[in-house]
């Protein structure tokens, strides 16, 4: 019997395990889930939990039931490469694999910033998410939200907790001279509009010294706080970076073609936790456990793999509220409307998968 082991149930997770059991799952194959939730959660979603905008349920997937599949719901808390085994909060026994799937995502990046982890508030995990929802939303009437980073997650929480709580003053720090950095003129621009015309305080240049659990301290300016969300970057999941294997200038696994650990070819990794020259994002994780699940169909049957297809994502969505958005779309910027309905299609594609 071969067990395969596969660690983190997001988006890359989810698919490696979907296309697996699409693909048929060999008689002498045997597939464990580990998560730490019993459930998918879809992680580019949390900023509408975090506002308030929706529900705990309508982010949450219920994970497929399969005779060749068992599930693990707990926190990993080693990975044992030398023995072939994971470690686990609630379980005495380790669990052994035979194959092993990385797939453990990110954690935040304070960057060394004093009382960043101690006095913000994250939308990396669901039970954090959670904690932000009763923060943001537990606020009195004109209250002061600041949030770190102008990437595209602190964007979304921005704007989604300016329709949810439009009473609440909200400053954005963005460290650059403009926010998305990433993304064409066009979409700055309209982003930055969508801001000032929904009174967000966008604050360019900023350099965050330290955090008190009353206020942030930004190039020696001091704001009252009431609530901070940390959104100012990510790491690779602490135990993928604790792994002796070769690492990338962003602590990320160098992996072969194959998403294979080249000194231990029966390891796995996607995700955050895996060098590519692609950004990280759901979309890219699930393209990269789609081709691990096509290179274990070849490994299962003995066979040699074919070299997986060279990915090309479709696009950057992301929304403005319930009612405008932004995104590149076959390469092309778009603003409003289009953009967030697309954004909408594809939640509804992915939840019914």
């Amino acid at each position: 019997m071969t067990d395969l082991v596969i660690l983190g149930g997001g988006y890359g997770g989810f698919k490696v395990l979907y296309d697996a059991m699409e693909n048929g799952i060999p008689d002498d194959v045997h597939i464990t889930m580990v998560n730490r939730n019993p459930y998918h959660a879809m992680k580019t979603e949390y900023y509408a939990l975090a506002a308030g905008t929706t529900s705990d349920r309508s982010v949450r997937v219920d994970f497929p039931v399969h005779e060749k599949i068992s599930y693990v719901f707990d926190e990993v808390t080693k990975i044992d490469v030398e023995h072939d085994q994971v470690l686990l909060d609630g379980r005495e026994e380790p669990l052994s694999f035979d194959q092993l799937v990385i797939a453990l995502g990110c954690e935040d990046n304070y960057h060394g910033i004093e009382g960043a982890k101690e006095y913000t508030e994250s939308v990396q995990t669901m039970s954090s998410t959670r904690r932000a929802s009763f923060a943001i939303n537990n606020l009195k009437a004109y209250g002061n939200m600041t949030i770190v980073g102008a990437g595209l997650s602190g964007i979304e929480v921005a704007a989604e907790t300016r329709e949810s709580r439009p009473d609440l003053n909200i400053r954005l720090l963005d460290r650059g001279d403009t926010v998305l950095k990433a993304f064409d003129e066009k979409i700055q621009n309209h982003v930055e509009d969508w801001f000032a015309e929904n009174d967000v305080n966008v604050i360019h240049g900023a350099k965050v010294e330290y955090v008190e659990k009353d206020g942030v301290c930004n190039n020696g300016i001091c704001y009252m706080n009431d609530v901070t969300v940390w959104t100012a970057g990510v790491l690779p999941h602490h135990l993928a970076r604790e792994l002796p294997f070769k690492k990338d200038e962003q602590e990320k696994l160098i992996a072969n073609e194959f998403y294979q650990i080249p000194e231990k070819t029966n390891v796995y990794v996607l995700g955050d936790c895996v060098s590519s020259e692609l950004s990280p994002s759901g979309q890219l994780a699930g393209e990269q456990g789609e081709r691990i699940a096509e290179v274990l169909k070849y490994v299962w049957r003995g066979e040699e793999p074919k070299q997986p297809s060279r990915i090309k994502l479709k696009g950057t969505l992301g929304s403005l509220g319930k009612s405008d958005g932004f995104g590149n779309m076959m390469n092309q910027p778009l603003t409003g409307k289009i953009p967030r309905l697309a954004k909408s299609g594809v939640l509804w594609l992915h939840k019914r998968h």
